[in-house]
């Protein structure tokens, strides 16, 4: 599906009906890695409509120059849920990249977003991260991957098995090739948002926050932090784990999604 935001095609896949949920992947892919992590939750949990936009240049969502900050893509993303959700409640998942984008909106819309969720996000800064650290390595990667795909899976995962080497030739190598990796600098290059989501008042909703213990790229320290600014926030880091969390350790991850979409739908019903 597509809508057009401020003259740019945001492209998006939709799927169920009922609430709205907003789900933002991390840099370097599309929207098919968070799908394919959170849509075997909500076969089991019905009652959600499923959104999951390409982030500007990334998959089939182009960014053309004016889109030159994080903060020009959060704008762009405001003006999706306008087109897309209107003024219904709704939740938002952000993963790395997209949890920066989502405690943004978070902040933004307290009132409209209703529940956040952060898996491994990376903030305006980053740090205390550890070494990239492999802690099982049982993939036979013989003739699977070319040189880039097999040096970006081996950084990337911290377990790596057939089950993940699986997951990451169908989640995460179809969109490397889809990468504007030029208009990607240009909009990181303003990385820091006017608006520090942290800055605000407490976000009072439903909350959760998955870390993974070798994470490489976002750490834990900081998204262990951020739970200061969610009172009603749960914080799991978990062994096992690096920045592909919800590709290493998915029964965890189902199942704090899952108890988190149970303590929203208090929220929801309370609002009827």
């Amino acid at each position: 599906m597509e809508s057009s935001v401020s003259g740019v095609p945001v492209h998006y896949v939709e799927y169920g009906s009922g609430t709205p949920v907003l789900a933002l992947h991390g840099a370097g892919v599309d929207h098919r890695e968070i799908a394919g992590a959170l849509e075997p939750i909500f076969a089991n949990m019905p009652g959600y409509r499923r959104l999951y936009p390409d982030l500007p240049g990334m998959g089939r969502t182009p960014a053309p120059e004016a889109i030159a900050s994080n903060d020009d893509v959060v704008d762009l993303l405001l003006g999706l849920i306008a087109s897309t959700i209107g003024d219904e409640p709704f939740l938002v998942i952000g993963q790395s990249y997209g949890g920066y984008l989502a405690r943004a909106i978070a902040t933004l819309r307290p009132d409209q977003a209703v529940g956040l969720a952060l898996i491994c996000p990376v903030g305006a800064q980053t740090r205390d991260v550890p070494q990239h650290e492999v802690l099982v390595s049982a993939a036979d990667l013989t003739g699977e991957l070319d040189s880039d795909l097999e040096a970006a899976y081996r950084s990337y995962f911290v377990v790596q098995t057939p089950e993940t080497l699986r997951r990451f030739q169908e989640c995460v190598a179809p969109a490397t090739s889809l990468v504007d990796e030029s208009s990607l600098m240009r909009i990181f290059s303003q990385w820091e948002l006017r608006d520090r989501p942290e800055a605000a008042k407490a976000y009072p909703h439903p909350v959760l926050v998955l870390a993974g213990r070798q994470d490489a790229t976002a750490g834990h320290t900081g998204p262990s932090e951020l739970i200061g600014h969610y009172p009603r926030a749960t914080l799991a880091v978990l062994d096992r784990a690096g920045h592909a969390l919800i590709h290493e350790q998915p029964q965890l991850v189902q199942a704090l999604v899952a108890e988190w979409l149970t303590r929203v739908r208090e929220v929801l019903d309370d609002k009827t």
